[in-house]
């Protein structure tokens, strides 16, 4: 398979008559808008925070959404979108079918009340009727694609009122690749300020205290058991783990600040990495999956929290030793194609070996950054085409060349797969939402995946009795039996190829 596979993007006829300005203006419209209504700077952070290459932008969910979940999910914490309404419509849908619970606030505008800067006079009076101390402790304001475009300057709301934090971040779809990252942008956000809070004075505790053992932080949204398996694995060191960030409230971005090292579990959230680092923390990339990557990664951690090698082997053997009778008694047998866009795509793609599995290739939405570097290395050395900014194409493409025998990716991915009989897993909902680390992620990815391998006969007995019905010319609805009429193909494209030739004959003048 060749390492970049070229896409060519269709001319965006909406694009070319908008103004610039409008929602579906194009994205280069869209980008020089917003340079020029003063928003250079922050777009230049996010082109070198999250690199688009090769690629101009993967297939995925708005990036928006990322920010939304990050603040949904906080308690005392109140989120208010600045966008179209059509925008704010699907990303409130898609928060509330995540199971968000919660109230997304909204700020409405018209062309007028956003070219005279009345958009920005509403979001103002909107955070000062919100802000409540009882209630609150940070509200999180979000410029979507409009906006961001026309420069709503949400820099110049007040830093707090009546207490209450006030946070405004531009995610545009056009300037944040992913929304994986988007998370990134408003984690980073909130960590600044609460760097800056502990710098300037003391801050609350959390609510269980601090912890009397130096913790680790563990950056990435993770399944909820992952925590405490680390937490047993790093025990033998003397250390314990700290808080998971994103945090779930205010008070624990400062838990989170006061670590002995960072583990970037997912390793792109390069906005969040900076402040720990302005922090004075270390960094530690990659994770304890399966039984090479968890003795490399305690290493990694116990050097990084100056712990003697004789508790680092402790904690190994601990450890290691259950792993290996857990993957001496299991083992995947098949060839296998991965791909998604959470960004723990390659920590899934080493356990998926260690387990057994034929990887041939695994594709990730989000960049190559200095913490999934020692993964992707890895990989590779095992034989893995290891594709970052992974593009919907190139995922496909590889599971047609591979043709393996289970297909996990996102949900075009599992679609295609399916209609050529592939058994297949959706990433995000079947692969990142069960245990990963650890006896119990080798265990129940083993489980998962063997079960879906296991499907093979059923495929093959629909289609078998299904054949080619509702393929092609056939798909869809249909009262009678479907007839083919290639007269009158024939002749829709000769009328077509007749108005492409008048059309070229007008423009050469």
């Amino acid at each position: 398979m060749s390492a970049i596979i070229p896409i060519t993007p269709l001319p965006n006829a909406a694009a070319a008559s908008a103004d610039g300005m409008g929602c579906h203006a194009g994205k280069d419209q869209m980008l020089d808008a917003a340079a020029k209504a003063g928003k250079s700077e922050v777009l230049a952070q996010y082109a070198a925070d999250y690199p688009k290459g090769p690629h101009d932008q993967p297939q995925s969910m708005c990036p928006a959404f990322g920010s939304l979940r990050v603040g949904l999910r906080m308690r005392r914490t109140a989120t208010i979108l600045s966008g179209s309404a059509c925008c704010v419509y699907g990303l409130t849908f898609t928060s509330h079918f995540y199971g968000a619970r919660r109230t997304v606030g909204y700020v409405p505008f018209n062309s007028e009340t956003l070219v005279t800067g009345k958009l920005f006079e509403d979001i103002r009076d909107a955070v000062h009727e919100q802000a409540d101390p009882e209630k609150l402790d940070c509200i999180v304001i979000i410029n979507l694609c409009v906006p961001t475009a026309s420069g709503v300057p949400l820099q110049l709301l007040p830093k707090e009122i009546n207490g209450v934090r006030i946070i405004g971040i531009d995610v545009p779809g056009f300037g944040v690749p992913t929304h994986a990252e988007a998370k990134d942008v408003l984690a980073g956000a909130m960590l600044q300020y609460a760097r800056q809070e502990a710098m300037a004075g003391p801050v609350a505790a959390p609510r269980q205290g601090r912890n009397s053992k130096p913790t680790i932080t563990l950056l990435g949204e993770m399944f909820p058991a992952d925590p405490m398996i680390i937490a047993q694995m790093i025990a033998p060191m003397g250390l314990a783990v700290g808080t998971v960030a994103p945090t779930r409230e205010w008070r624990e971005l400062y838990a989170a600040l006061d670590c002995k090292a960072v583990a970037a579990i997912h390793p792109f959230y390069t906005a969040s990495v900076r402040e720990f680092q302005a922090a004075g923390r270390p960094i530690v990339g990659s994770a304890p999956v399966g039984i090479e990557g968890t003795h490399d990664w305690l290493g990694s951690i116990g050097a990084a929290c100056g712990v003697s090698q004789a508790d680092i082997d402790a904690a190994r053997n601990q450890t290691l030793g259950a792993m290996r009778g857990v993957l001496a008694a299991q083992k995947i047998n098949g060839r296998i194609t991965l791909s998604g866009y959470e960004g723990s795509e390659l920590l899934v793609a080493r356990l998926l070996i260690e387990c057994g599995a034929d990887l041939r290739y695994v594709g990730s939405a989000c960049p190559a950054t200095p913490w999934n570097k020692h993964d992707a290395d890895w990989l590779q050395s095992k034989g893995v085409h290891v594709q970052f900014r992974a593009s919907l194409e190139q995922d496909l493409a590889a599971m047609h060349e591979f043709k393996p025998q289970l297909a996990i990716g996102t949900t075009p991915v599992v679609q295609a797969a399916k209609e050529l009989c592939i058994p297949s897993l959706y990433f995000t909902n079947l692969i990142s939402a069960r245990p990963l680390m650890g006896v119990a992620g080798a265990g129940s990815l083993i489980q998962v995946v063997n079960a879906a391998m296991g499907n093979q006969a059923r495929f093959d007995e629909m289609k078998a009795f299904f054949g080619s019905v509702g393929q092609g010319d056939e798909a869809g609805v249909w009262e009678n039996v479907p007839v083919m009429h290639p007269d009158f193909k024939k002749e829709v494209r000769r009328q077509f190829e007749k108005k492409q030739k008048k059309r070229k004959a007008e423009e050469m003048g």
